[in-house]
């Protein structure tokens, strides 16, 4: 069983890879759409992933 504060580091991580893909394709694709989604979801995974990282601190 791993910690809260691991599982929000990962799976901001992942959110932040998701957004950057997200991000590259709406511009190959010259979609504005897909390109704010996935800077708004690359955004939310580093305040995920800092979030981790916060609640490590306090963990100890």
């Amino acid at each position: 069983m791993t910690k809260p504060s691991t599982n929000d580091e990962v799976k901001g991580t992942v959110h932040q890879v998701k957004g950057a893909v997200k991000e590259a394709a709406g511009r190959v694709a010259k979609n504005p759409d897909l390109e704010a989604e996935g800077t708004a979801e690359k955004t939310g995974g580093k305040v995920q992933k800092k979030i981790g990282q916060i609640e490590r601190v306090f963990e100890k």
